[in-house]
């Protein structure tokens, strides 16, 4: 068993989208009809950009599999948009496919897509541990309206119902990063918890925990608090920390 030891200190909807005039009688309504996309990453890709398998000369082995999730009917044109996001913060939003109008489809992304499509990468030296590549779609309806899933920033253009949906992925994220392995159960020793309301727990408190791996140094964590709100609150519905990923970046690990 692996071990550690932590110290934890303490579219608006696409779908539907109504103008409503009410007279107190009869409801004069304009409708416009939206869509929504499923991007995921096709099975057997890469689920990161390899910074290792690149210095030593291979290409870039993205591919995602896109379809429309709702309003197919409604969709004229769909782009495969890419937000290259350095390590130092600066964004740049580029087409990385055009055109398509068939679904489902499969989108293969390569280096030279990319050397092409962004002005901060143009050789395999431009790509920095830290970088991300994040990919959606800009979708063009039949009326002409565009549907741009993510702002010139790359943070979400879309309402809270569409980002906790399971029923589809309208982005998919790629890290630049080296092959990772961290997934697995690790057993934990945790001191010193604390919380805003006064509350500790000097510990040890232990247990294990979970890394699921998600892909491109990407884990889930089955108790982000490492035993930490079950020692503070006790047994309960809600016992343990979730919602949180560990991430390695070629050995450097955040959550």
């Amino acid at each position: 068993m692996k071990k550690i030891k932590l110290i934890v200190a303490s579219l608006f909807s696409l779908a539907l989208v109504l103008s409503c005039n009410d007279d107190g009688g009869d409801s004069n309504r304009n409708i416009t009809t939206g869509a929504v996309p499923d991007i995921t990453k096709t099975e057997g890709s890469e689920a990161f950009i390899n910074l290792s398998s690149l210095q030593d000369g291979n290409d870039v082995a993205i591919s995602l599999d896109v379809a429309i999730a709702q309003g197919q009917s409604e969709v004229s044109s769909v782009a495969i948009v890419g937000f290259y996001i350095k390590a130092d913060g600066t964004i740049e939003k580029a087409n990385l496919a055009s055109g398509i109008t068939s679904f489902p489809t499969k989108v293969t992304i390569t280096k030279d897509i990319l050397f092409n499509a962004f002005t901060s990468i143009s050789t395999v030296d431009d790509f920095v541990i830290g970088d991300q590549l994040k990919v959606s779609a800009d979708i063009t309806l039949k009326n002409g309206q565009v549907i741009n899933l993510l702002k010139a920033d790359g943070t979400q253009n879309y309402s809270p119902d569409l980002s906790n949906s399971s029923l589809y992925t309208l982005f998919q994220t790629y890290l630049v990063s080296c092959p990772s392995d961290l997934g697995g159960e690790y057993a934990f020793t945790t001191t010193n918890v604390g919380e805003p309301g006064g509350g500790t727990v000097a510990g040890p408190l232990t247990g294990t925990v979970t890394f699921t791996d998600t892909g491109g140094g990407i884990y889930d964590i089955s108790d982000a608090s490492f035993g930490g709100w079950l020692g503070l609150y006790g047994p309960g519905a809600d016992d343990t920390s979730r919602g949180v990923t560990l991430i390695d970046i070629c050995g450097t690990l955040s959550f």
